[in-house]
């Protein structure tokens, strides 16, 4: 099973897209859609879409896993945050009806099985679940990765974990 990662985001939105099959993770390609700070809203938006439609069109995956946005103290920048992972939301929604959301905590306890862990034990487990030989930069890259990692561990009870 194809699975593709999503780690939210408006400068830097990281993907990941793995392949589970037989209780293994295999690790396809992971990145990010980066927009440019000084672009006006309606084009970085554009880009996250038009971005994010091709690298679902390339890979074909049966299932789309997003991190679910934690607004801290900078609501502004949540809402910039919100209005790319809708960009993002929409390109998938026009490929495919599976789509999948869960929480920082669920996805530092499927990883780690510590949900308050710290982003370098997740970014070692990432790591050692791959079998990858660096960790996977940028940080969106690497935690997009474990988004997709924690739906494929998350696969016997996903539609709990449907956007709905």
């Amino acid at each position: 099973m194809i699975i593709l990662g999503i780690d939210p985001g408006l400068a830097l939105m990281g993907y990941g897209v793995i392949d589970y099959s037989g209780g293994r993770h295999k690790m396809l390609t992971y990145g990010v859609i980066s927009t440019a700070a000084r672009s006006p809203m309606p084009q970085r938006l554009r880009t996250i879409h038009t971005a994010l439609g091709q690298l679902i069109d390339t890979f074909q995956p049966e299932d789309i896993a997003f991190e679910e946005l934690f607004f801290g103290h900078n609501v502004t920048t949540g809402i910039a945050v919100a209005q790319a992972r809708g960009a993002a939301l929409a390109a998938a929604a026009e490929r495919t009806e599976n789509l999948y959301e869960y929480t920082p905590m669920q996805i530092k306890q499927a990883i780690t099985g510590y949900g308050k862990a710290e982003k370098q034990q997740m970014q070692n487990m990432v790591k050692l679940l791959l079998k990858m030989d660096e960790p996977a930069k940028p940080d969106d890259a690497a935690d997009a990765l474990a988004v997709a990692i924690t739906h494929a561990n998350c696969l016997h009870a996903k539609e709990l974990y449907r956007i709905k």
